[in-house]
Parts: structure tokens; sequence; C-alpha cells
């Protein structure tokens, strides 16, 4: 009777693990990047989660400015921000191994890229990813590397793409030229 009471809490155990992780499927870990922070001349640490990210939506969300409010709507799910940049004095002072370890994460199952950029002369790379839960966006990660920086970014939580899109071109968020069939503003062809 005590070995089945031990395999119980054995499984119990796991399924409790991987329900913990499935919450955090979307969350990239930044913990083995002390190369890069030993090599860097500046680094920028942001981490916007727990009860500072639930502050600033109801901050947003209570503003009388009408754009505040979208922006406090579209981060109403968000679970967590977070971004790490390093800038460099010297050209290549880094190992890019660092960063691919960091990129690698993000062939873990429901990560899909949706955009790379290669730039040979300027030496740089950057990766967009999106993580999906069904058909909602859960995760966005942007790792950006040239010549003299490095810059990670993971946003963990649904993301509201028709409030970032209305909210494009405003509060310095850039411009996004997205539409949908049956948009008032496209043409139909009539």
């Amino acid at each position: 009777m005590r070995s089945i009471t031990k395999i119980q809490l054995f499984v119990l155990t796991i399924l409790l693990s991987a329900i913990g992780v499935s919450a955090q499927d979307a969350r990239l870990r930044f913990d083995n990047l002390t190369a890069l922070e030993k090599n860097a001349s500046e680094i920028v640490e942001v981490n916007v989660d727990g009860k500072l990210l639930q502050l600033a939506k109801r901050v947003l969300l209570k503003i009388k400015d009408e754009d505040a409010k979208k922006v406090g709507k579209a981060i109403e799910g968000l679970e967590g921000v977070y971004v790490r940049s390093f800038n460099f004095d010297n050209e290549i002072e880094y190992n890019m191994a660092d960063v691919d370890a960091v990129r690698n994460q993000l062939n873990a199952p429901g990560w899909g890229k949706l955009a790379q950029v290669r730039s040979k002369k300027k030496n740089q790379k950057i990766d967009v990813y999106m993580m999906f839960a069904g058909e909602d966006i859960s995760g966005l990660a942007v790792i950006l590397s040239d010549k003299k920086q490095v810059a990670l970014i993971n946003v963990i939580g649904p993301i509201d793409i028709d409030t970032l899109v209305e909210l494009s071109g405003k509060m310095n968020i850039p411009e996004i030229s997205i539409t949908k069939d049956g948009d008032p503003d496209q043409p139909d062809g009539n």
C-alpha cells in the first residue's frame, strides 16, 4: 500500500510540473547571458510582470485618453514583458553562440517564425517568433543582433492584434498595415 502512495505522489508531482511548464511555455530563459553581460558596455534589463503589469493595466484603462485606454485593453491579458539589451563598444565583441542559445529555445513546440531578416552588409539578424494557443497568440519573441548590439524581447500572454493594428502609428507604436476581408476601408471592387 505504501508503494502505491509513493507512485501516486510521483505521478501527481509530474502532472503539477507539467501544468507549471505549460503556463510558462512562452517564457524564454535569459538566465545564461553572463558572457554577453561581461563584455557589454551598456546593459538594459526590463522585467514587467505580476503586480507591476496589473498596475500598468489599471492606470492605462483609467486614463481619459482613448488611445491609452486602447493600449490598456491590448495588454489586458499579458502576463509579462521581458527585455534584455546589450551594447558593445567594439564590433562583434560577443559570441554568436550565446545569442543562438536563446534562438534555439524558439524551436520548441508552439513557436512559429513570423519574420526573419538577414543583412550581410550590416552583419545583422532579426527574428520574430509567435507562440499560438489554438488560434490565439500567447507569446511573442524578437531577437536582434548586429555588430555592436544584441536585443532580446519576450512578451507572454494573449496579444490582441486587432487593437495593435488600430493603435499603429500612434503613441510611438510603429504603423502596421493589415487588412481583413470586409473591412470598410478596404475597396470591395464595386
